[in-house]
């Protein structure tokens, strides 16, 4: 997996100055990959696991810096200060050998009880660069630069560590920006009249998201407005089905309405009018009494937003 990603990127030059930090860069999305320069550190290198996690945690923290206290916290919540505070100054010195032996403390540092990945150095994380390909997508609404964003989402955040609280709402947060993205992506197909390209978001939409509403409605429009009324029917019944197994609910008044003009005929490509709008640059979740453009309550509580 780590040569595949690797031959994305041009890699600097082997030569090196212990006095320029080489560039970092680190993969979080699909699993968790670091590359010093042109030095690839393979799994079995962090002999502790916690040593990988504190650089997870940089990786992921606004500014890529964390107060001491705040990482003794996530790392050993169970753990009284004094033995947290030992253990992080055990793990602090295994992570910079493993990125570097000799100049390890350029890739960690400690500065005021904080602790920093790459400070004033070259660093290059994959969540940013999926957060960032996102912003200007939406503000060039350009269907190729929606694809390379969506390209950079190699997977859910951090898949060995599904079950640590530090990393679930990042996690969510990633996860639910992909799926917007292939919703907008499909609307601006959609307005095109390009349906095959926006049906075919639609389906990876949904197979991140089975339960959506609003994107198995979109897939029963775009296959009515390509003359497969058929594959529409079908469509609303593996919602139907969708619906009533995961969430013991059913499909709301305006999907039963759209099902019931298909079947009877009567939906004319005149009466459609996209729902998918661009949706602000966020990967938070939305604020109370609102629900993002493509993205129906249901799929955000069961994402943990509260509406």
């Amino acid at each position: 997996m780590s040569t595949g990603r690797a031959e994305r990127f041009d890699r600097p030059s082997r030569g090196r100055q212990d006095s320029a930090p080489e560039a970092v860069r680190v993969w979080l999305l699909g699993g968790f990959w670091v590359s010093v320069g042109s030095r690839t550190i393979e799994q079995d290198q962090w002999r502790l696991r916690k040593a990988a996690s504190l650089v997870k945690l940089l990786a992921i923290a606004p500014g890529h810096r964390i107060h001491r206290e705040q990482v003794m916290n996530l790392l050993w919540p169970d753990l009284g200060r004094k033995a947290a505070s030992n253990n992080l100054r055990r793990v602090l010195h295994a992570a910079r050998k493993v990125l570097d032996s000799a100049t390890g403390s350029h890739y960690l540092a400690s500065q005021d009880e904080s602790l920093m990945l790459c400070p004033g150095g070259q660093l290059w994380v994959d969540t940013e660069a999926f957060a960032e390909s996102a912003v200007s997508a939406r503000r060039s609404r350009d269907p190729s630069a929606y694809r390379a964003a969506i390209e950079l989402y190699a997977g859910e955040l951090l898949p060995d560590d599904r079950y640590e609280e530090w990393a679930e709402n990042r996690r969510g947060q990633l996860r639910r920006l992909y799926f917007e993205l292939l919703v907008e992506l499909a609307g601006l197909h959609e307005e095109r009249g390009e349906y095959g390209q926006a049906a075919e978001m639609l389906q990876r939409a949904l197979s991140e998201e089975p339960t959506n509403e609003e994107a198995h409605a979109g897939l029963m429009r775009l296959y009515a407005l390509s003359g497969r009324p058929g594959e529409a029917l079908t469509q609303y019944e593996r919602l139907r089905e969708t619906l009533s197994g995961r969430l013991g609910t059913a499909p709301g008044a305006t999907t039963r309405a759209l099902r019931d003009k298909i079947a009877a005929g009567r939906f004319q490509s005149t009466q459609h009018t996209a729902p998918y709008h661009r949706t602000p640059a966020s990967t938070t979740c939305p604020s109370p009494g609102q629900t993002s453009s493509g993205v129906s309550e249901r799929w955000s509580k069961s994402r943990g937003c509260s509406l």
